[in-house]
């Protein structure tokens, strides 16, 4: 370890293309796993180690941001397995794949020659510093409690940035969701939910046929329009000079109201807890087919009623008709209109998704770029209690049909490289921070496998990504696949420490939706589900 340690060192301070030979350490071989445990020899396990081979590359500007103090951020996928996960193969399958990325097999060091610069340095990985199977107890009060809790206390801490920065921690723990979890930690300067999101997918393998990997949709757009992360592209036909306008006095002045969604400041630095509900994507394209509109408005119309169930509710406590119905004219909320935006993260690259053939990885980015290429939009919530629950989402369709017509996501990312390389690193984090946090909340909503997978023969039961190290205090993710989607919460507690009465609001929202449409003889015989007769 001593001389693994001094290799490092070395790479950092002369910065030269290397090739590290093959080093044979003490290694950890899994004999069996009972409740979590690991025994131990010294016997060496296949792939053990991952041999770095490879240039040094420099981190991009915004790979450098994500290593500045108030915006150190890092993914969480949650995935559920539909069976007990096996370490072993895991540890056979992860060098063929995963580790074939060299951003995933490489230190991220400064260059104190070269003006303190970063780049990535490739090293060997050793797979036990990245793998953690921990012992389970073997007699639980509540498995669902102590898995999020476990995630919990993951996001009171970093990797240590001495090995590449990503970890996965496998639980062979039953739940009331599934049957195991494994949970991916990856530092965002890895790259952003795009990316990180397909090669995950290029692990994957389809459940219907073992050897071919998972289909993406081929939707294309022309070169730098953007599209709404993974979902439906939009038509982008003018530049949106006051959607910019409305973004610079945000930069400056512009704030949200002060309610019980808006975190305190310092809210980056304290521990997320992550929640989340899974709910049927069928119903969610009923509503959608109906009203003729795109999921992405649907996620976003259940998010508007939510959230305004969920203030009404918190504003209601205490007073002495809590618990009253509320309706459009009678509720607890403010009566002055609330300014409650959230940044909706977008995806700036050509095509809608990255297509990663781990297979056939070489290490060159071929059809899209890999990294962080994202913009955000500032997206207007309108917070009210409805009479008719389809106000929800007409009013968001209406404030997103509006954002598709606006370069605002572009503006919003050109802006942030030019004050980065005019100014550095220091000046775009604390813009990137500024605009933040006059801001309530982050949205986003991604596009999973239309089929089911399976993570080295683990079949998935589903998919909760997020994060944590954001200044906002509440983050919303819409995850797809197959036919479910996942709503994922990741909040700080001293602002919501109720997020499953949030997540009840969302799911009851949904349900108020459909019912709203099936009311009205809306729904086409054809979107109509079909019902077996007893």
């Amino acid at each position: 370890m001593e001389s693994l340690t001094k290799g490092i060192r070395w790479r950092k301070t002369s910065l030269k293309p290397i090739q590290i030979s093959k080093r044979r350490p003490e290694t950890t071989t899994i004999d069996h796993i009972n409740g979590g445990n690991i025994n131990h020899d010294n016997n060496g396990v296949d792939n053990q180690y991952m041999i770095a081979t490879g240039e040094e590359q420099p981190l991009s500007p915004a790979a450098r941001l994500f290593h500045e103090p108030n915006f150190n951020v890092y993914i969480i996928a949650i995935m559920g397995s539909k069976k007990l996960i096996d370490p072993q193969v895991v540890y056979d399958k992860l060098p063929h794949t995963l580790l074939k990325h060299h951003r995933f097999s490489s230190l991220q060091v400064k260059d104190d020659k070269n003006g303190g610069t970063m780049k990535w340095v490739p090293t060997n990985v050793n797979l036990n510093d990245h793998i953690i199977v921990p012992t389970i107890p073997q007699t639980l009060d509540s498995p669902d409690k102590f898995l999020e809790d476990y995630v919990n206390n993951l996001s009171k801490t970093s990797i240590d940035s001495s090995k590449p920065m990503w970890d996965l921690h496998l639980l062979n723990l039953k739940t009331s969701t599934a049957e195991a979890a494994g949970i991916f930690r990856i530092h965002h300067s890895l790259g952003d939910g795009t990316s990180l999101m397909s090669l995950l997918l290029a692990c994957t393998r389809q459940i219907s046929n073992p050897d071919a990997s998972p289909p993406s949709p081929p939707i294309r757009i022309p070169v730098g329009f953007p599209t709404i992360v993974l979902t439906s592209a939009p038509v982008v036909e003018g530049p949106g000079g006051e959607d910019v306008a409305y973004f610079m006095a945000t930069t400056v002045f512009l704030k949200d109201t002060e309610t019980p969604l808006k975190a305190p400041a310092g809210a980056e630095f304290t521990p997320r807890r992550f929640v989340y509900r899974t709910v049927s994507l069928d119903d969610m394209k009923v509503i959608k087919n109906a009203m003729n509109m795109t999921i992405n408005d649907v996620a976003l119309g259940i998010t508007q009623a939510g959230l305004s169930r969920y203030l009404d509710r918190r504003y209601g406590r205490g007073r002495e008709d809590e618990g009253a119905t509320s309706t459009e004219k009678k509720n607890n909320l403010p009566k002055k209109k609330l300014r409650l935006r959230s940044t909706l993260l977008i995806n700036i690259r050509p095509s809608s998704g990255i297509q990663v053939s781990i297979s056939r990885y070489d290490g060159e980015e071929h059809e899209a770029k890999w990294g962080n290429w994202i913009g955000y939009v500032l997206l207007p919530f309108t917070i009210g209690i409805r009479d008719d629950p389809l106000n929800y989402v007409r009013e968001a369709k209406a404030m997103i049909d509006r954002k598709k017509h606006s370069l605002e996501a572009l503006y919003t990312f050109s802006i942030a490289e030019l004050v980065l390389k005019l100014f550095g690193i220091k000046t775009a984090s604390s813009l990137s921070h500024k605009i933040i946090t006059h801001t309530t909340l982050c949205f986003s909503n991604l596009v999973g496998p239309l089929e089911e997978i399976g993570f080295y023969g683990h079949a998935m039961e589903f998919l909760a990504p997020s994060s944590y190290g954001q200044p906002h205090g509440l983050m919303i993710n819409f995850q797809s696949y197959v036919n479910k989607m996942t709503i994922v919460l990741s909040v700080d507690e001293s602002t919501i420490p109720d997020p499953h009465k949030l997540l009840d609001d969302l799911e009851d929202s949904l349900k108020l939706i459909k019912e709203a449409v099936y009311a009205r003889g809306l729904v086409k015989e054809e979107s109509m589900p079909i019902v077996a007769l007893t």
